[in-house]
């Protein structure tokens, strides 16, 4: 009874403290913490040893599932080289380099011990996205932020689990650690295992609920599917985590096509639930166990100078190895945007469409087969290079006949043109995302600051083994100092170094509606093409009366009211079909940005089940 009593506490907590956040201007995380700390200094409150696995295999998972499922993927995609770094390399990096402060600061640290540590401080947590969101930051650096907490987990634990592993071996057998030794191989192995196991769950998983037509049957389904994803991938020596991250992705960008309108609202609707519910009381379990961890610095280490000293230390290294690596993308970001391959681009495209339309000349009727043989024949026109002579190894394929070439004429060579037509469309698409949203050292400054640590570090820094790490409680204490000072002191700073800054709002409404509007009139048009189609059909798979698709054709779409009216339901909800098949045509373009997506496929779910209950009225 006593822990049902802590649990209903603890929701009705949470929940006001995200209803309060916005009108206090403090992030709710933030406040649970202060509140947790609060608590844990009541002299009748007792706080028992939480394991850490409660944490790594209870919520994680989920949390990290929920948010992959809404990353907008897109912009994923476009930044995911400076994600990648940020997610991998920066985390290597900085647990090295902390690794070497740390053996020089604690007498007796074992040096794989000493990385380990190192790797435990240095992922970043999901936090600092919802505090960058509300203040109104540039969305790709919010996509940057958001993609970098997702996958730096997995980074920091498979290091983690790869050093206590190296100290355990040498300890048992050698007597000597050997600090590099298996990491490579252990981490190229736990993300090849986690991606194929993440990518075949989020299939199946999209299959399955595709098939599963009772609501409450399919949500149950889609609560298990991070633990289905993070199970088999640990049992197999993979990162259940980025396992989970994987299949996410997969159901977020599958959910589109499979996924009917009821369980795609279902979906974002529990799992933003769900994802306030446990990060919430993380943070919250967070500011109770301050208390305690204090306490037994004090007894054990004779005060906190030292734990204090450390981590003030180690929060610095990390900021400063941070911004070396930020400043440096931020500069290699910035020359991407410069639009030196737009020329380039541009006479690829003029050049695929004379190759379609014959106007290119002799041997203008086939189409190489591969993408490099047809960026070769479409960047001849490029920069001047049309009037000189290839290499004779590539004129020779590109004259070729057989399997070198595919004749224009025929349904491959169609698909072949419609292929490289798609290629290129969707590279000059990225590079118009890159130049209207560039990085500045204004942006790189926020995501520098933005690092905050949390999460992932409290339940990490538990797994250190208690036999095998002496001065376990300094660890820990260090570990807890670094992400509690820097939740405190970069979280409540944000706001005030993005006003310093001045930065501008990530566009203006009206550049908003003008996007939507394009992307409805694009939607429009595939339903006013469909009403003249053979694909438009009622759900029972028999034609529409002709009178009927006339009259609406003539109409521009708006029905008259008139019209029998489930005839006309079905018509509408035949028309919705195809604008959302239109919209999926769409979505991997790049040509409309994610919000502008996702905000069109709502407004055509809101759409269809509203007709559909009009429909069962109608029965």
């Amino acid at each position: 009874m006593e822990l049902l009593i802590v649990v209903i506490v603890a929701v009705v907590v949470i929940a006001l403290a995200a209803a309060v956040a916005p009108k206090v201007g403090i992030a709710g995380p933030l406040i649970l913490l202060l509140i947790g700390g609060a608590v844990s200094l009541l002299p009748f409150v007792e706080i028992g040893e939480i394991s850490p696995e409660w944490i790594l295999v209870g919520v994680l998972p989920p949390l990290l599932y929920s948010a992959a499922v809404a990353l907008p993927a897109i912009e994923f995609r476009r930044d995911f080289g400076p994600i990648a770094g940020l997610s991998f390399l920066l985390v290597i990096l900085s647990s090295i380099v902390l690794g070497l402060f740390f053996v020089a600061v604690i007498p007796g640290i074992h040096p794989a011990i000493a990385v380990a540590l190192g790797a435990i401080l240095s992922p970043t947590d999901a936090v600092a996205t919802s505090i960058v969101k509300r203040l109104g930051v540039s969305r790709r650096v919010v996509t940057m932020l958001e993609g970098e907490s997702l996958l730096n987990d997995a980074t920091a634990l498979v290091l983690l689990r790869t050093m206590i592993a190296s100290v355990a071996v040498a300890t048992s057998v050698t007597g000597d650690a050997d600090v590099g030794v298996g990491f490579i191989p252990a981490f190229a192995w736990g993300v090849l295992v986690a991606v194929v196991v993440g990518a075949v769950v989020g299939i199946l998983n999209l299959r399955l609920r595709a098939l599963i037509k009772n609501s409450a049957a399919n949500t149950a389904v889609g609560f298990v599917v991070p633990f289905i994803a993070y199970i088999p991938t640990e049992e197999l020596g993979g990162s259940g985590l980025v396992a989970a991250v994987v299949a996410g992705i997969v159901t977020g960008q599958g959910a589109a096509r499979w996924f009917s309108p009821e369980q795609r609202r279902s979906d974002e609707h529990n799992w933003r639930t769900i994802e306030l519910m446990l990060e919430g009381a993380v943070f919250l379990v967070m500011g109770l166990e301050l208390n305690d961890i204090v306490t037994q610095n004090i007894e054990n280490h004779n005060g906190l100078g030292t734990g204090l000293a450390v981590a003030a230390g180690a929060l610095g290294i990390l900021l400063a190895v941070r911004a070396a690596y930020v400043s440096l993308l931020v500069w290699l970001q910035s020359r991407r945007a410069r639009g030196r391959q737009r020329s380039r681009l541009e006479a690829m495209s003029e050049r695929i469409d004379q190759i379609a339309t014959g106007e290119a000349g002799p041997g203008s009727t086939a189409v190489p087969t591969g993408p490099t043989d047809a960026i070769a024949t479409a960047s001849a026109a490029d920069d001047g290079h049309a009037g000189r002579r290839a290499p004779r190894g590539r004129r020779r394929k590109r004259q070729g006949v057989g399997s070198d070439l595919v004749d224009l004429d025929t349904p491959r060579g169609q698909r072949r043109i419609s292929a490289m037509r798609a290629r290129v469309s969707r590279a000059l698409n990225d590079l118009d995302y890159y130049q209207a949203s560039p990085l500045g050292w204004k942006h790189g400054v926020i995501i520098v600051w933005a690092g905050m640590r949390g999460v992932v570090t409290l339940a990490a820094a538990q797994t250190l083994p208690r036999d095998d790490t002496s001065d376990r409680a300094l660890l820990v204490f260090i570990a807890f100092a670094v992400a509690a000072g820097s939740l405190m002191l970069q979280g409540f700073t944000l706001p005030w170094v993005v006003r310093l800054l001045r930065l501008e709002r990530p566009g203006d409404d009206s550049l908003d509606r003008a996007e939507q509007s394009a992307l409805d009139g694009d939607l429009r048009d595939a339903a006013v093409a469909a009403l003249t189609g053979p694909a438009l059909r009622r759900r029972d798979g028999s034609a529409f009366p002709d009178e009927l698709v006339a009259v609406v054709g003539s109409r521009m779409v708006d029905p008259p009211d008139e019209l029998p009216t489930r005839d006309l339901l079905e018509l509408r909800l035949a028309m919705i079909d195809a604008m959302r098949g239109r919209l999926n045509e769409l979505s991997s373009g790049g040509g409309y940005s994610t919000p502008a997506l996702r905000h069109a496929l709502a407004e055509l779910d809101a759409d269809q089940l509203s007709l559909e209950l009009r429909l069962d009225d109608e029965d």
